[in-house]
């Protein structure tokens, strides 16, 4: 019976593989998006103290940076809800079904 199952579910652990994959990717990219980011204010402020830029050049790129940086945050708290909220919707599909 087990060998039945588990081609039965084959197609569906298949398909959640692909989204793990896919979620991972994202995820990296997210990352690597956040590390870009933190690299340039960085750059930034060494130009600033450097005075290669102006104040206001550098109040103008910084809150650019920084508009991006809550940005990437805010996708990512999004996403950390959405996920509790579905694990949420599956505890309480089994609680229903007792």
């Amino acid at each position: 019976m087990l060998i039945v199952d588990d081609l039965l579910a084959a197609p569906f652990k298949g398909i959640i593989w692909v989204f793990e994959e896919i979620h991972k990717s994202a995820t990296a990219e997210q990352r690597a998006r956040r590390d870009e980011i933190m690299a340039a204010l960085s750059a930034l402020y060494r130009a600033l103290e450097q005075g290669e830029i102006t104040d206001d050049t550098f109040d103008t790129r910084e809150q650019a940076l920084l508009d991006e940086l809550d940005a990437l945050d805010a996708r990512e708290d999004a996403n950390e809800l959405g996920s509790d909220e579905d694990e949420d919707d599956l505890d309480g599909a089994g609680e229903d079904a007792s």
